[in-house]
């Protein structure tokens, strides 16, 4: 198992939910919390359900610190709207959740890494920053030199995900266009997400 892979798992059992509704995950067998016996399940607290919430949150995107996922929160309660549906958009606008989606990579994990090995393009230029924030109307392009790789192209040929309606797929070319910002209806999360609890957790 790679260490990708098993930081997946770990994350899975640690926060108690398939949250990236992978048919691999160690929930689908052992529902239960890590170590030998479990943990007896306790009332949640306020905190603990905040808490919840923005690991959850924070987890799904794979790659965020926590400094890098409070200045998400910070930059989403300057814009105008709704705070809530700021923090899915500028998540959704990454540059690795983007390939993601596309399933250009089959984890998010797996997208950062195509990113900062040089096999995405932007517009037609090369990118190599995951966090680079996709605009509406951009074209993501895998280069020339990488639609052979078969990591990519077994992503493409996944059906664990569809491609979701705010982004215009050709996989036989490995090139998309971001359409439009999602709301969080939009977006296709196996687990339930809750910013709304996010921003009271960064707001005590």
């Amino acid at each position: 198992m790679s260490k990708r892979i098993a930081a997946k798992h770990k994350i899975d059992r640690r926060l108690g939910v398939n949250l990236w509704g992978s048919q691999k995950s160690p929930l689908n067998e052992r529902n239960y919390a890590p170590g030998q016996h479990g943990s007896n399940k306790k009332k949640p607290t306020d905190y603990g359900l905040q808490l919840l919430a923005k690991q959850k949150l924070k987890g799904y995107y794979g790659n965020l610190n926590e400094r890098q996922f409070r200045r998400i929160f910070q930059k989403a309660l300057q814009m105008r709207g709704d705070t809530s549906q700021n923090i899915v958009g500028l998540l959704e606008s990454r540059l690795d959740a983007v390939v993601y989606r596309m399933k250009f990579a089959t984890t998010v994990f797996a997208a950062r890494q195509l990113i900062s090995h040089g096999h995405v393009m932007v517009n037609g230029k090369s990118v190599n920053i995951a966090s680079f924030k996709v605009g509406e109307g951009d074209v993501i392009e895998i280069r020339q030199k990488s639609k052979e790789n078969t990591v990519i192209l077994d992503a493409v040929q996944s059906a664990e995900r569809d491609t979701p309606a705010y982004m215009s797929v050709d996989h036989k070319a490995l090139k998309g266009t971001y359409v439009r910002v999602p709301k969080l209806e939009d977006v296709p999360y196996p687990v339930v997400m809750e910013p709304n609890i996010v921003i009271e957790f960064y707001s005590r």
